[in-house]
């Protein structure tokens, strides 16, 4: 018994011995040919970095964007070229081999991905948001970025689908799935009607664009500008540096006001409420000085009407036009501060007062009872 123990164990190790072995060589042979192409991509990296110098700052660029991928397509290529050659048994090697497919579908993925970014960045470079005028600029902007994020999620579900399908076991799921989708396609399609909402606003959005990238606007009663449009949402940069996240639907499915639809320039009003005995031509004629003198003033609009009339005071209403919002916003208050001042200083008695009468107990003046006179004051 003894003696057939041993036989055993020797009859173990001897099969273990070559298995693990082979292990070792596998391992080794891959490794070595994943770091050979490692080194390789790096010194052909250096090397075009080199030959490129600081010019050329496009293609630099693009180099840049496109490291990881073009790293992950050369170890690809490495990997597959070793795996026929390692000692592995077949099984295995159609586990690897398995694998390796898998991360080719993430690659073309990925390059996909990566392509699209770059064919992005490089239609944008001809426009610039930074300037005065740049309706055509965020019109563009606007629309090439919201279509590239909704690119960019298709792209993923395509490559996703696509690695699922290499198993047996999903593909046979889907066929199941696909013969009994009638309340299961019911179920999913109510789960997902928010996504597929803000997915088809998305495409409304780029293609209609009621809103653009730094677009001024007026959402839930407060005022600010589209910093950001993402697949899902809208980021709305507020006045106090607050950021207000709207769903996309939210544009689509509610009137919100674009105070720059159409361009920038904007015209700011100006509210004052003065005594009925305030000089309107001297106020008017201030109105015009004010906006000649600040830099804020495009130089189109400038105006001063009576817009209402009270029984304490009468509305003025100063119209001064700016480029851009920011401007407008500026110089309504500093058209208010100096027709504040210049009434203060040049006209008193312009500002709002409140009258009122002193009687006597029966509605008359002692002095002024007997010729049934009464006398009004301020």
């Amino acid at each position: 018994m003894w003696q057939n123990a041993v036989q055993r164990t020797q009859d173990e190790l001897g099969k273990a011995l070559p298995a693990a072995a082979d292990w070792a060589i596998s391992a080794l042979l891959l490794v070595g040919a994943a770091t050979t192409a490692l080194l390789l991509h790096a010194a052909g990296l250096a090397l075009v970095q080199r030959m490129l110098g600081e010019r050329r700052l496009f293609l630099r660029t693009a180099l840049g964007a496109t490291r990881g991928p073009t790293r992950l397509a050369l170890l690809l290529v490495a990997l597959a070229i070793a795996l026929p050659t390692a000692p592995l048994a077949a099984d295995t090697k159609e586990v690897l081999a398995r694998l390796l497919g898998l991360a080719t579908i993430c690659l073309l993925g990925w390059m996909a991905v990566t392509a699209l970014h770059i064919a992005a960045d490089l239609y944008l470079a001809r426009f610039r948001i930074d300037v005065a005028d740049n309706l055509l600029a965020r019109k563009h902007v606007t629309q090439v970025r919201v279509l590239q994020r909704v690119l960019e999620v298709v792209i993923v579900l395509i490559t996703i689908g696509f690695a699922l399908m290499t198993f047996d076991a999903v593909r046979q799921f889907g066929v199941t799935l696909f013969a009994s989708a009638g309340v299961a396609g019911i179920i999913a399609g109510l789960a997902a009607r928010p996504v597929l909402t803000n997915f088809l606003a998305g495409v409304q959005l780029a293609v209609a664009q009621p809103i653009r990238i730094d677009d001024t606007v007026i959402v839930e009663n407060e005022t600010g500008n589209i910093e950001e449009i993402t697949f899902s949402y809208v980021v709305v940069r507020l006045g106090d540096w607050r950021r207000m996240i709207v769903p996309l639907s939210y544009f689509i499915e509610k009137p919100f006001q674009n105070l720059t639809r159409i361009g920038g320039e904007l015209i700011g009003s100006v509210f004052l409420y003065v005594d009925h005995a305030a000089p309107i031509e001297p106020i008017r004629k201030k109105l015009a000085e004010i906006a000649s003198q600040s830099k804020l003033w495009n130089g189109k609009v400038v105006s001063l009407q009576v817009s209402d009339c009270k029984e304490t005071t009468i509305e003025l209403r100063a119209l001064v036009s700016a480029n851009n919002a920011a401007a407008a916003w500026d110089l309504r208050c500093e058209v208010r501060e100096k027709l504040i001042e210049f009434l203060q200083r040049e006209h008193p008695y312009a500002l709002p007062r409140r009258r009122y009468e002193a009687v006597g107990k029966v509605g008359l003046l002692p002095e002024d009872a007997k010729d049934g006179r009464a006398v009004g004051g301020r």
